[in-house]
């Protein structure tokens, strides 16, 4: 992986932390480097073509791009008494392979799913773990997961100073594009319900989710811990850039590329979702102004929670309370309600939402 992986290791600490909350990963079985992979499982729906090459990052829609997937490769099928775990290779794009995770409970005929996509620099490990797979499918649910673009084994064939947040655009525009071809696919089993997905998202993965839930309305609920966003505010303050490469990213012509693609654009638009905000304010990685502008550009029907520390954060969202309130909300016909506030907050204690899912998730009420 290229230096700048690791010179932003910070990007991945929140990542980390979520993992760590809910996941000790049990080698089921491995994903051997460079597995050949053969033989599509699916239906005649997805025909052999050529891989598209015209893609508008600038763009939500998939309108202006041409990305023709080829037909998804199974790699390897995991039988576990509590879920089934498929590794498949998606491709739509020249040189730009996915390993995607389909993680099914055992005994449900049409599960629900819902997509996950953890920070930059994250990888594919966790999507391997028992545990973790028991906890996603717990209740009956299924779980899709990926990395975003320019991400763990997505990071090839490009120059050492390409990056993330370098590329920006592309890694945003393209990911989101992603998470559409995703669903697309979805549709094709026959084996999910498509009328009932949601998505959770960290760090750059919760930034990408509010954007796709901007895009395609079949995502209809997302729960998302520290988006990155406000751009010209993050790119100046965010601690994930190095200090030597700062003035490049705040330069007309860079921001100019990713405006169309920033969170508090779209956040306010996103009145139909059920939407959940978490943010902890000791993340360096997304400043305290950048929180704060994200947080009042939510719409009025989100749930907005803050945490002052990490250790708030791990001690109410441990187990499997993190994924509590998302299944809920994806398992309701309910349209979204405006939330309602309580602005009092006790000093030094997390903030805590009013609405509360059940008596056993700690939340936080918003004091803005």
């Amino acid at each position: 992986m290229r230096d700048g992986c690791k010179r932003n290791r910070r990007g991945g600490l929140l990542a980390g932390l979520i993992f760590l909350l809910f996941i000790h990963v049990t080698m089921g079985w491995a994903e051997q480097s460079g597995l050949n992979l053969a033989g599509s499982n699916q239906t005649g729906s997805v025909t052999a073509r050529p891989v598209g090459n015209l893609e508008d990052w600038s763009s939500l829609s998939l309108a202006n791009s041409e990305l023709i997937p080829e037909p998804p490769l199974l790699g390897e099928k995991y039988d576990h008494p509590q879920f089934t775990r498929e590794l498949l290779q998606v491709k739509w794009r020249q040189g730009d392979p996915i390993d995607l995770y389909v993680i099914r409970p055992k005994g449900v005929a049409h599960p629900p799913a819902i997509l996950y996509l953890y920070s930059y620099p994250s990888e594919t490990e966790a999507f391997r773990g028992d545990t973790y797979c028991a906890n996603v499918t717990k209740g009956g649910f299924a779980a899709v997961g990926f990395v975003s673009a320019l991400t763990g084994h997505r990071y090839t064939n490009r120059p050492m100073k390409e990056w993330f947040v370098s590329e920006l655009q592309e890694a945003l525009g393209s990911s989101v594009h992603d998470v559409q071809m995703i669903l697309n696919y979805l549709a094709t089993r026959g084996d999910l319900d498509m009328s009932r997905i949601g998505m959770f998202g960290v760090g750059s993965g919760g930034t990408i989710a509010i954007l796709s839930a901007a895009a395609d309305p079949r995502i209809k609920t997302i729960d998302v811990i520290d988006p990155w966003g406000d751009w010209p505010d993050w790119m100046a303050k965010s601690s994930l850039i190095p200090e030597v490469e700062r003035p490049r990213y705040l330069t007309p012509e860079f921001l100019k590329k990713v405006a169309a693609l920033d969170p508090i654009a779209w956040l306010p638009q996103l009145t139909s979702q059920h939407v959940r905000l978490q943010q902890v304010l000791d993340d360096s990685v997304t400043p305290k102004v950048v929180q704060q502008r994200i947080r009042k550009a939510a719409p009025r029907t989100a749930q907005r929670i803050t945490f002052h520390t990490a250790r708030q954060f791990s001690g109410a969202e441990s187990g499997d309370r993190l994924l509590r309130w998302v299944k809920a909300q994806v398992q309701t016909t309910s349209e979204p309600q405006p939330v309602v506030r309580n602005s009092q907050n006790s000093k030094g204690q997390q903030s805590v939402e009013l609405n509360t899912i059940d008596s056993n998730h700690v939340q936080a009420r918003d004091n803005d």
